[in-house]
């Protein structure tokens, strides 16, 4: 068993230190950020806390503190489990046998931080989780080992995480963790000729361009799934798009309508022409407001069903 220096944040990090306690690794301590005014405790922090664990709060981890904590923990390796922190090479060399680090995609492929959603965006059908060693270039160290994981053509970010990323990243760290102390482990160098790079997926990148081809349109919303949700303008209210159903139409029936208008409404959806195609919406939150169905929002906004589109959806079947 590990004497390992946890580094992480959120319900990511906070399954993980649990794994790694359950099998009777020693958790010599948690570094994790400092608590933001008026926000809810981080779930890693509240569990280390309540388990007793040396906990350290650095606003930098390049802080001569933050190197000394780390020294003082005597680890035989660091553990990073979801770290938006820099974290220099003289913090990260110090245990024993370095540090590790996850990532939720197939590196050199979406390196930065919105990794999982943008392989959605682009309507991709695979994604991963590679865990490396952490460098002072962004998610640019050597790998250790990748686990590849289909993304399924209606799947959401939520869905893509939750239910693959996340479980198996927690069982990655552990298989990493076991190959790097016993030395059994090979670390690959990644390719620069194949990285890519994506920032986080910002407001305007969320934009719903109903111009743009229905594919493109469904991809985008899936990604946006349930943070931070792609928006429109409907009925003068900026709206955000959660559940939706794509529907491809024949060429002859989407000729003549503008993309961006609604095609139908019915008691639970709304339904907006795209390009090629139609997105029916199935639930959306108004700025400012909850989430609700799509079809009492149309109520509140006396949008008046109209279920005509159905047909077209049929002929085009």
């Amino acid at each position: 068993m590990a004497r390992i220096a946890f580094i992480g944040q959120q319900d990511f990090g906070k399954a993980v230190l649990d794994a790694f306690i359950a099998r009777g690794d020693t958790i010599a301590g948690v570094f994790c950020v400092p608590d933001k005014p008026g926000a809810k405790p981080d779930a890693l922090k509240a569990d280390a806390m309540a388990r007793g664990l040396p906990v350290f709060s650095f606003a930098s981890l390049r802080s001569p503190e933050a190197e000394e904590a780390m020294r003082s923990l005597d680890a035989d390796i660091g553990v990073m489990a979801y770290v938006l922190q820099f974290a220099p090479q003289s913090f990260v060399n110090i245990p024993r046998h370095g540090t590790i680090q996850y990532h939720p995609s197939l590196l050199p492929l979406h390196r930065g931080p919105s990794s999982i959603s943008w392989p959605i965006a682009l309507g991709k059908g695979e994604t991963g989780l590679t865990i490396f060693r952490p460098t002072d270039g962004l998610d640019e160290g050597p790998i250790l080992l990748q686990k590849r994981v289909p993304i399924g053509a209606t799947e959401t970010l939520g869905e893509v995480y939750f239910n693959k990323l996340f479980p198996l990243g927690v069982e990655a760290l552990l298989e990493a963790t076991d190959l790097v102390m016993a030395n059994g482990h090979r670390e690959q160098v990644q390719d620069e000729s194949q990285a890519t790079y994506e920032g986080w997926m910002l407001d305007e990148d969320c934009e719903i361009h109903w111009p743009g081809h229905v594919d493109t349109i469904y991809n985008l919303i899936r990604a946006c799934n349930p943070a931070p949700g792609a928006w429109m303008m409907l009925a003068g209210t900026k709206v955000r798009v959660y559940d939706c159903h794509k529907h491809v139409v024949g060429r002859y029936v989407s000729r003549g309508h503008r993309p961006g208008d609604v095609a139908g409404v019915t008691g639970t959806s709304i339904v907006i022409w795209a390009q090629g195609g139609l997105i029916e919406i199935l639930k959306l939150r108004p700025e400012g407001g909850g989430k609700l169905s799509a079809g009492e929002f149309a109520k509140q906004r006396g949008l008046p069903i109209s279920t005509e589109w159905q047909s077209w959806v049929r002929a085009s079947s």
